[in-house]
């Protein structure tokens, strides 16, 4: 059984002139659990609404988006919250990490969305990635490449069964790069969460033995890189 089943996904847009525009249009899209895939998109097709849609972020105009057994996409605001929290861990390429709370208080509140927030099992993320003696830190007092570290710690506070990464090395240098892949892959490895990751950087694409064009799951896409 499939961790995560689309099926005739639809989402558009309106433009300033009123025209609506497809950027999405799936029609069959699945992942199993613990896969690790890649999807290939240049920007402008489609890969972070995808993503958002997946996420419950944004709303589908039609189709089905379950995820272990649940349809998201018919979800109301709350519920697609509750799913999120309960399922999912997201690694943004701007990390989206809040600036006035340390490492673990960030990690710390990614877990209190779906119950109490487990310190000794936040100490242990951060410890895992390398973090032990930045904890206390704000996101300001480190690196980029720390503060990646960071973000992959919060995406796994709450052992989602899915893990999904935007372009999650978009801002790193290619030796943080590298790192921050080989840490994301592992951990989910360690976590039994399948991985769905998203770029246009072929140095990234060329680490994930399954990787597709977007263009060939997204009909819209196609489109776009006429």
């Amino acid at each position: 059984m499939s961790l995560l089943k689309i099926r005739q996904l639809i989402k558009s847009y309106k433009a300033p002139e009123g025209v609506r525009h497809t950027v999405l249009e799936v029609p069959e899209f699945s992942l199993e659990a613990g896969q690790q895939l890649a999807l290939r998109g240049a920007s402008g097709t489609g890969k972070t609404t995808f993503l958002n849609c997946i996420a419950g972020i944004l709303r589908p105009d039609a189709g089905d988006i379950e995820l272990a057994g649940q349809n998201i996409a018919i979800a109301s605001e709350s519920q697609r919250d509750e799913l999120r929290a309960q399922h999912i861990g997201y690694i943004f390429q701007t990390f989206n990490l809040l600036q006035g709370y340390t490492c673990l208080e960030n990690v710390l509140l990614g877990m209190s969305f779906s119950g109490p927030a487990n310190t000794q099992q936040a100490t242990a993320l951060l410890n895992r990635v390398g973090l032990a003696d930045r904890m206390d830190y704000r996101p300001g007092e480190l690196s980029v490449g720390q503060q990646q570290r960071v973000a992959v710690a919060r995406a796994l506070a709450n052992r989602p069964n899915l893990v999904l990464a935007d372009e999650p090395t978009g801002n790193l240098d290619p030796q943080n790069a590298q790192e921050a892949l080989q840490l994301i892959r592992e951990v989910c490895r360690e976590n039994t969460a399948a991985l769905l990751l998203v770029s246009h950087d072929q140095g990234v694409l060329d680490q994930f033995e399954d990787c597709h064009d977007l263009a060939e799951i997204n009909k819209a896409a196609k489109e776009v890189a006429k």
